[in-house]
């Protein structure tokens, strides 16, 4: 089977702008949790959030072109511009148009869990005030979930395959899967593939506060700290991350580099509960277990692991009970983090921005820091790397991500 391989990719989240500033960010273990003013103006339950630093859409991507997209569609196409440079598949001045002989067979995969988010916050209280005659003619076109998906190809032309995926918190990392399996199967010969979320609206922090899901820490220096005894919940983030992948032969016969290659992928589904994991962590153990033999590697090669670990106490303990599971005593020797300390959970994009993480740390044999963990809590039975970055040398690295409605993905990357 031919070997698909990661020749670029984009990123901008609350760690830093563009993959430099982004993976500096995660090293650094500085986390990006703030007070948000617009929360606090709203009076939400919850003021905290992790959002993009210094992000002008007007300026980024004109104003006609901000004011027709959502604020997810605009991270989107950010990061997708940045991909596209980082692999080479820029042609002539046009920093985000494929070259004429690619675009044909260049697909692009996107996943989020919400989609326009700030478009339904801002229309629906307009129509409720104002009537239906006042509704936005946009309104439509700037939420529709698939349309950060659309406007990439639209910008770059590329005209392969156009899918979005809804697997909640795991989009990311399944639209990678997913565009992975599209180039095995010969549909096209690159796929931008990724996720984003701007889901910070006032709305969805209530509801997400409502639910319980969100931490109560007012001090956003530690809000957000997987794996510690004291976490109570996650801290709402935004982003994209997007990574170009081609087939080994394609990418040679342009004289691209590759950086990784996408090993194994696997998904499963806990079949448990819509919101909550299994206290033994099932469904994430099998998405786990899959990516391995999907790689055919032993899984004693595997040195790192980029953890879901969204700050919750469920999750982070389910998912120590997982990797236990799955790789025995050889848990004791996975450099363990999650950069959720830094970005807080960006839900649909996570998984994206935390495989670009992992490709970074195999690249470069560093991996981040968890930020925030002062007390590692008993209970997770994990080497969690935290303080500072730690030197590691690295044949295989694992991303997990998952997802409310159980839905899990695991994405093994080894060198190129």
């Amino acid at each position: 089977m031919t070997p698909i391989v990661v020749t670029g990719f984009g990123i901008i989240s609350p760690a830093g702008r563009g993959r430099d500033d982004a993976w500096a960010g995660a090293l650094a273990g500085a986390t990006g949790v703030a007070v948000d003013e617009q929360l606090v103006e709203m009076g939400t339950p919850v003021t905290l959030s992790c959002r993009v630093p210094a992000f002008d859409p007007d300026a980024e991507l004109g104003r006609g072109a901000s004011r027709r997209l959502d604020r997810f569609t605009h991270l989107a196409v950010i990061a997708a511009r940045e991909a596209i440079g980082h692999a080479g598949l820029a042609g002539g001045d046009d920093a985000e148009a494929i070259t004429s002989a690619d675009a044909d067979r260049t697909g692009v995969l996107l996943g989020s869990g919400i989609g326009g988010a700030e478009t339904w916050a801002s229309e629906y209280p307009n129509y409720l005030e104002k009537g239906p005659r006042r509704t936005s003619p946009m309104f439509v076109p700037k939420m529709l979930s698939n349309t950060a998906a659309g406007t990439i190809a639209i910008r770059s032309g590329a005209r392969g395959p156009n899918m979005t995926v809804n697997t909640a918190c795991a989009a990311g990392a399944s639209a990678i899967h997913l565009g992975r399996d599209l180039l095995r199967a010969g549909a096209a010969d690159a796929v931008l593939a990724g996720g984003v979320e701007a889901g910070v609206t006032g709305l969805s922090v209530s509801a997400f506060a409502q639910m319980g899901a969100l931490t109560k820490n007012p001090d956003p220096a530690t809000a957000s700290r997987p794996f510690d005894v004291a976490r109570d919940g996650f801290v709402i983030g935004e982003g994209a991350a997007v990574l170009v992948l081609e087939t080994a032969e394609h990418a040679a016969a342009r004289g691209a580099t590759a950086l990784a290659v996408v090993a194994g992928a696997g998904a499963s589904a806990d079949a448990h509960h819509a919101t909550a994991p299994p206290d033994d962590g099932g469904g994430a153990r099998l998405a786990m277990q899959r990516a391995l033999a999907d790689a055919g590697v032993d899984p004693t090669v595997v040195g790192h692991l980029n953890a879901h670990g969204t700050s919750t106490p469920l999750n982070d303990a389910a998912e120590s009970r997982a990797l236990r599971a799955v790789f025995g005593d050889h848990t004791d020797r996975i450099a363990v983090s999650s950069t959720k300390g830094v970005t807080g959970h960006t839900l649909g994009a996570a998984g994206a921005i935390e495989a670009v993480f992992a490709i970074q740390a195999l690249r470069e044999g560093r991996v981040p820091p968890t930020a925030n963990l002062v007390e590692q809590d008993p209970e997770i039975d994990l080497d969690v790397v935290a303080g500072a970055p730690r030197e590691v040398a690295l044949q295989a690295v694992l991303s997990t991500s998952m997802g409310f409605g159980g839905q899990n993905s695991a994405l093994l990357f080894t060198p190129a």
